[in-house]
């Protein structure tokens, strides 16, 4: 699982999401997927802008927790469990 800690670095700095999307120039409702992890799918550029605005890395925003039962496929594309 992906997590996202937009929350999390917004409150560090104090900062609305309003004030983000200013700053962006990202619309506020996709601000808002982020911020509570709703989003499915993030965009490269979105990343890069809210980096820059944040003065922060990638990895201060996203962080991989591992899933026990996560599946893997195999060649054929048939989930397999992993072992």
């Amino acid at each position: 699982m992906i997590r996202i800690l937009l929350s999390n670095r917004l409150g560090e700095r104090k900062l609305t999401q309003a004030e983000l999307s200013r700053m962006t120039q990202i619309r506020a409702s996709t601000i808002n997927e982020y911020y509570w992890e709703l989003a499915e799918r993030v965009k490269l550029e979105h990343l890069d802008l809210i980096c820059e605005a944040l003065d922060c890395d990638i990895s201060d925003l996203l962080v991989r927790i591992p899933d026990k039962e996560k599946r893997v496929r195999n060649r054929t594309g048939v989930p397999k469990k992993r072992e």
